[in-house]
């Protein structure tokens, strides 16, 4: 990404402010054609203080005037480079004060530059607002240990001391900061599944936000082979469906998105997971209305994009002509009901994937169902797995096949897609996705919390080793997980509690398993507020649980361990149990065990940064809490490598080596 004027501090000085001020109204025009005279005035007083506030400062030292942040969708005023930090400058000309919404907005600038930013990792990172009419405070100068430190505070007669002061009190590093290359480092986000919908509704390509690092995954090769599939198929007059599979947090959502708005094609992103549509939607109407466009038109165009499957198999089963989309994009497509539970259910005795193959066949010329597989997320009965797709393709041979070699090289029996390969079946590697994106500072988190489920502490004690840190935390105390998950969102960084939905005695300490998933207003207000609307996440009080996030994530997750799940002395395995009526009962049915192993699955990986896993500690009098169940799960995750909260550990900020286990 390109700030909109750079140079050294001595470009600065020797260039009239009119010639710089130019340069970025043409980048306005471009970007913005609203609010230029407001923009203009503003960068006359930013250029004239910048100019004092640099005028004793060596010439080589650099300076990037609105440098974009893609993820944030917004551009940072200032970005000042000099041989050992960087400094990012956010002005509120005119402001008498300093509001947490401006400290929160510079602090992100700072977070998302040290997170995406290939050249931001290893050299401290100061934020700095500077709001012109506010009045001069004491200086409390921040912990330079801290990659990111805390937002200084500064006006228009401060912003020249607390430069050189902070430049000054930073220590010499070992490499110095590369002032002419910096720019031209890598910026790949990595956007939440709200932030991606956002973005790509705005037309953005998913090749802008495809990655965190340069050498993470394929996920623009996946999009472009999606991509390419729908163009040969609507050429060629062809029906295709692609199989597109992947590891918990690796992309998947974002590739179908990206199929939904990437292309000029009538096609939609049909989801099973409602509160995945409630807060798409929400989220895509709110920018809308933000933006001046017509309320009314927004919800149409995102109802329309984003569907719940029964929606669109309800709208279409009764009628004999084709849908309105050519292409659909089906999510957790391995979670497609049977034809038993679709008799039952439905009154229709075939499986989900034979009714979606039969309506999208509708379409004479072309067609395209886009099939997304993850694996290990199925929490709900009546779920098929892949070979009821493979089932109803064989029975319709006028489908062209393509899919990820993984679906029919699988060990198990029921997600795997074809026991035989037939003819009309076309491997491609670039439709797995094997790296995971969700877990932005940790590419092992996932193969971490494979292993912890599958009950083998050695093999995810090793992969921590070789991660050289894993985010997860351990405490006993819901205070101090409360505390820690709050000390670590910066920013507008989100935070969250999710729980099982089966932890029904999590009760006792106050934690309620019951999230109303299927209301619209309340996941919007949860996913998408901010405190202190207290439901909004981040105030901590209602756990999400595995139906309310699954498909969605936060920054920050705060995990209420219940005992619905634990382990005892002497049993390599979890155990699986329901609460009824008084008491526990331990699931026996294969299925059911898997179901409850799958929930843990889902909170385990909803984090982007950490996740903090809370267990209780029991009540001895309380048969249905029994402390030592609780102590044997503890003692497991700890044996696998998960920190005590408040440990020393390379990923935590030092602020939260305090927190009390």
């Amino acid at each position: 990404m390109q700030a909109w004027w750079s140079g050294t501090v001595a470009d600065l000085r020797s260039s009239q402010p009119d010639q710089i001020i130019g340069q970025l109204a043409t980048r306005l025009v471009e970007a913005h054609p609203l609010n230029r005279e407001t923009q203009l005035r503003a960068w006359r007083a930013q250029l004239v203080l910048l100019a004092d506030a640099l005028a004793d400062v060596p010439g080589e030292w650099r300076v990037l005037l609105e440098y974009p942040m893609l993820r944030l969708g917004k551009r940072i005023d200032a970005v000042l480079l000099t041989d050992r930090a960087i400094f990012v400058l956010e002005f509120k000309i005119g402001g008498t004060g300093f509001t947490k919404a401006d400290r929160e907005q510079t602090e992100d600038y700072a977070l998302d530059l040290f997170d995406f930013h290939a050249a931001s990792r290893q050299h401290p990172i100061v934020p700095i607002l500077v709001t012109t009419g506010a009045r001069d405070r004491p200086q409390q100068w921040p912990l330079f240990a801290d990659p990111v430190t805390s937002v200084l505070e500064a006006t228009a007669g401060s912003l020249k001391d607390i430069l050189t002061g902070c430049h000054d009190r930073i220590p010499p590093p070992r490499q110095v900061l590369d002032l002419a290359n910096w720019e031209a480092a890598p910026y790949r986000p990595v956007p939440t599944i709200v932030e991606a919908a956002r973005m790509l509704y705005a037309r953005h390509g998913v090749r802008e936000i495809a990655a965190a690092r340069a050498d993470i995954g394929n996920l623009t090769r996946t999009s472009n082979t999606i991509l390419q599939a729908i163009d040969a198929a609507r050429s060629g007059g062809k029906h295709t469906i692609l199989f597109v599979t992947g590891i918990p947090g690796a992309g998947k959502t974002l590739c179908g998105l990206n199929a939904v708005f990437g292309t000029d094609t009538q096609a939609a992103f049909l989801t099973g997971n409602l509160p995945l549509v409630h807060v798409i939607r929400a989220a895509l109407e709110r920018d809308a209305r933000q933006q001046g466009r017509s309320a009314r038109v927004a919800k149409q165009e995102t109802e329309s994009a984003v569907q719940p499957l029964m929606g669109f198999l309800r709208d279409n089963l009764p009628r004999s002509e084709p849908p309105h989309e050519h292409v659909v994009i089906f999510d957790e497509a391995q979670r497609a009901w049977d034809a038993d539970f679709g008799r039952r259910k439905f009154g229709h005795a075939q499986s989900e994937a034979a009714l979606f193959l039969d309506i999208m066949q509708r379409h004479a010329d072309w067609a395209v169902v886009v099939a997304l597989v993850g694996n290990g997320q199925e929490i709900n009965t009546g779920e098929a797995g892949l070979t009821a797709w493979g089932d109803a393709l064989a029975a319709r041979p006028g489908w062209g096949i393509q899919a990820a070699p993984g679906v029919v090289t699988t060990r198990e029996p029921r997600q795997r897609l074809f026991a035989t390969t037939p003819a009309n079946l076309t491997l491609h590697d670039d439709l797995h996705l094997s790296v995971p994106v969700r877990s932005v500072r940790s590419a092992l988190a996932a193969p971490w919390v494979e292993a912890v489920l599958a009950g083998d502490a050695a093999q995810a004690r090793a992969i921590a080793a070789e991660a050289g840190d894993i985010p997860f935390h351990l405490t006993r105390s819901l205070p101090a997980l409360r505390a820690a998950l709050r000390d670590q969102a910066r920013g507008t960084r989100r935070a969250g509690l999710v729980c099982s939905a089966s932890a029904r005695r999590l009760q006792a300490d106050g934690i309620w398993p019951n999230f109303p998933h299927l209301d619209a207003d309340a996941m919007a207000h949860w996913f998408l507020d901010k405190w202190p609307d207290v439901r909004a996440s981040d105030a901590l009080e209602v756990p999400a649980t595995q139906f309310a996030c699954q498909g969605l994530e936060l920054d920050h997750v705060g995990l209420c361990w219940g005992n619905d799940l634990i382990r005892r002395p002497g049993s390599p395995q979890w155990i699986a149990r329901k609460f009824a009526g008084s008491r526990w009962q331990e699931r026996r049915q294969e299925s059911d065990i898997a179901y409850q192993t799958n929930t843990y699955r889902v909170l385990l990986t909803r984090a982007r940064y950490e996740t903090m896993i809370w267990v209780p500690a029991g009540d001895p009098a309380d048969g249905t809490r029994s402390p030592k169940e609780f102590d044997a799960i503890a003692d497991f995750l700890l044996a696998c490598g998960a920190h005590k909260l408040g440990a020393p550990n390379p990923a935590t900020r030092p602020e939260l080596e305090s927190t009390l286990l």
